[in-house]
């Protein structure tokens, strides 16, 4: 089967052409045992710069949506087409149909500016273990995210590290299906720094979707303003939203890092 391994901000995806195959994935992902990613997109193209995407998490389970995979299949459908900057490809996801915009080319690196959709944004809370209450923002990207303000340098919050509290907070019976953890601290109204624990992968160096919710939830309640520059472990991204009821826009970048057959199956 071939394969392309492309990334966002260090957020690593292979892309295969051919229906989704969770098992596959799996094995795919595995990083000393199979090519390593934190998920699979898989491919199928249904027309000139048009395609069906469909993710598979690492551990493989099914995610609606990843904006990072999205815009790293979108790099690797431009190189394999020919686009250039001011092309438009189009992906139907599961949470609906996305449309990237090449806003850079040099290489086999993109500059790629994606349509997210409208955030659906809401106060949450969550009761640990230890009855410790916990704040927050819902925000669905068409995936569901749980978001937390956090004035430490560390991400520590409710006196733990970032990753344990994401952690229990991902896997809390309050959300079934799991659920992405983000942490943000406001570095001014247009810029801040977030950390991630995605469902299905656990820590990651970023997030697409991770990204917009942060970026809603700084909007909506937060005091930012758009265009708004969000820092995480990977690289940097911007996010540029008019509010509630509008459809947000995620620039980034995506690299392609290899193509190549494997005999994993």
């Amino acid at each position: 089967m071939r394969f392309a391994k492309v990334h966002a901000c260090g957020n690593d995806f292979l892309i295969a052409e051919g229906p989704c195959d969770p098992q596959l994935a799996k094995k795919l992902c595995e990083r000393h045992s199979g090519i390593g990613a934190d998920g699979v997109e898989f491919l199928e193209r249904t027309g000139p710069r048009a395609g069906r995407i469909r993710l598979a998490n690492a551990d493989g389970s099914i995610a609606e949506i990843s904006g990072n995979g999205t815009r790293c299949v979108a790099a690797w459908m431009a190189h394999t087409e020919g686009a250039v900057p001011g092309d438009e490809i189009t992906l139907d996801t599961d949470a609906g149909p996305r449309t990237c915009r090449i806003v850079e080319a040099a290489g086999s690196h993109f500059l790629i500016a994606a349509g997210m959709g409208v955030p659906r944004i809401e106060p949450a809370q969550v009761t640990l273990a230890d009855k410790t209450l916990v704040r927050g923002t819902w925000v669905s990207m068409g995936n569901p995210h749980f978001v937390i303000v956090v004035d430490d340098q560390n991400f520590r919050a409710h006196s733990r590290g970032w990753t344990e509290l994401g952690r229990e907070i991902c896997f809390h019976p309050q959300y079934p299906q799991q659920i992405n953890v983000l942490f943000f601290r406001m570095i001014r109204a247009d810029e801040i720094e977030i950390r991630i624990f995605e469902r299905g992968v656990g820590p990651t160096t970023s997030s697409g979707t991770g990204t917009c919710s942060c970026a809603a939830a700084v909007i909506a309640f937060c005091g930012g303003k758009s265009p708004l520059a969000i820092h995480a472990p990977g690289g940097t991204q911007r996010v540029e939203w008019s509010g509630p009821g509008t459809e947000m826009i995620l620039t980034g970048p995506a690299g392609l890092i290899a193509a190549g057959e494997t005999l994993l199956g």
